[in-house]
């Protein structure tokens, strides 16, 4: 894909430095008190922080070998006996954790998800990782109507949503410790991609687009799960691009062009709170006909000198095309995380020129992007890990100079994702080992 570079008159700047300098305050430093409540989402904060980072190029320089190998040790500490990870060390009872009290301290599908990512972004091997035994959780984890959930319950009754979310990271961890070889492995039964698969069709909306669950309204993030655990799976729906040929498999999305159009049509000009409101309950008030119009005036956002001059020369009818949001859902405000959740799906599917990129970016760098670095939720709003790292995947997305390549599926750079499909133990169970006769591969 074309990298979105800047062109002559337009002043948007991605502010490298200034990104690099608010990730490492992140990683160095205490988090803001706003965070207290999010403690037990600890795991989630370290791959975002570390992953920012190696996207900017800057992780290798951030860290000393000490301090590496201190994260390495602290991810395995939060791995159980059992296996699989918890999600934050206060859940840990230490040597008084017994039969009795670790329901209290479960494996958590998001929680192994990004540890696994957290120690490949460390360079470590994986080696120590209890992979049996999360694949023979993971397989426990996955629901008779093909959906996975957050934890186990001691009596084997699965706990959480049902929806896409925990498919992406349970197809994920999948992918991550054994590739998309389907079938046993090393003994243990493979999940049941074929009702996984179902259960993503099931969640489709009459619009195109994946929601919660079925009948339920379309929604980006969703979506964005959804093909990306496809891709993790190898079931991705069959298109004129590649042009493949028919196979035995079940795959997802049983309508690709409407899909397609219901992420192309999440683009609006409904940019912050403002535009929700007509000043002049008048419907003809519009960026083509008012200079003073909502689409652009924005009391609360402080419109910055490159914005001003990203639209100082063009014609007036073009005013409201300057700057271009995402929403999630139809009819909503633009937000910087959807930017990401309808991005990612369009670029596995490999469509992501249907969005218009130059606006997209303009609106990320000069309405969300941060004085200090990092991304806020909305123009104005202050910059938070989960908006500021979604918002630099995006531009990743667009071939931002500066930022590194970005497999969009596994939400980090392809550096990475080539590292996780180097080590020598996954290799051997993807393809370079032979298969015994009993057609399983070992671990």
């Amino acid at each position: 894909m074309a990298t979105v570079v800047p062109v002559a008159g337009d002043e948007s700047k991605f502010q490298h430095s200034k990104h690099i300098n608010f990730w490492r305050r992140c990683l160095k430093t205490f988090l803001p008190h706003q965070y207290t409540s999010n403690d037990a989402n600890r795991m989630t904060f370290a791959f975002f922080i570390l992953s920012a980072l190696d996207l900017l190029g800057n992780l290798q320089a951030a860290l000393s070998a000490e301090e590496r190998q201190g994260h390495i040790e602290w991810v395995y500490h939060c791995q159980l006996p059992e296996g699989g990870f918890r999600a934050f060390p206060g859940a840990d009872f230490g040597s008084q954790r017994n039969d009795e009290n670790k329901i209290w301290d479960p494996a958590h599908i998001p929680a192994t998800f990004f540890a696994l990512l957290v120690l490949a972004l460390l360079g470590d091997d994986l080696q120590r990782v209890k992979r049996r035994e999360i694949l023979i959780w993971l397989n426990r984890m996955q629901r008779p109507d093909g959906s996975f959930g957050e934890t186990l319950r001691e009596d084997g009754r699965i706990e959480g949503g049902n929806d896409t979310r925990f498919g992406y990271m349970s197809t994920g961890i999948r992918w991550i410790l054994r590739g998309n070889v389907e079938g046993s492995v090393d003994g243990v039964p493979d999940i049941n991609v074929d009702k996984f698969v179902e259960c993503i069709r099931n969640s489709e909306t009459y619009d195109g687009g994946i929601s919660e669950t079925k009948f339920h309204e379309a929604h980006a993030g969703f979506t964005s799960c959804a093909v990306s655990a496809l891709s993790f799976i190898d079931r991705l729906p069959l298109h004129e691009k590649a042009s493949p040929q028919p196979d035995d498999y079940l795959h997802g999305i049983s309508n690709l062009p409407l899909t397609l159009h219901w992420l192309a049509s999440r683009q609006t000009l409904t940019l912050d709170e403002e535009d929700t409101i007509d000043k002049f309950a008048d419907e003809t008030d519009s960026a083509a006909t008012c200079h003073d119009s909502r689409s652009f005036v924005k009391l609360r956002s402080y419109p910055s000198k490159a914005g001003e001059l990203s639209f100082k020369w063009q014609p007036t009818s073009h005013f409201e095309l300057q700057w271009v949001g995402i929403n999630g859902r139809a009819n909503k405000i633009a937000d910087t995380c959807y930017a990401y959740w309808v991005c990612v799906p369009l670029k596995v599917l490999d469509h992501l020129e249907l969005v218009d990129q130059r606006p997209i970016r303009r609106w990320l760098l000069d309405k969300t992007q941060h004085l200090v670095g990092g991304f806020g939720k909305l123009p104005g709003d202050a910059p938070d890990i989960y908006h500021a790292y979604l918002g630099l995947a995006v531009l990743a997305m667009f071939g931002e100079p500066g930022l590194k390549d970005f497999d969009a599926a596994l939400c980090m750079s392809n550096d990475a994702k080539r590292y996780i499909e180097s080590l020598l133990w996954r290799r051997e169970i993807v393809g370079n080992e032979e298969v015994s006769k009993e057609g399983e591969r070992a671990i």
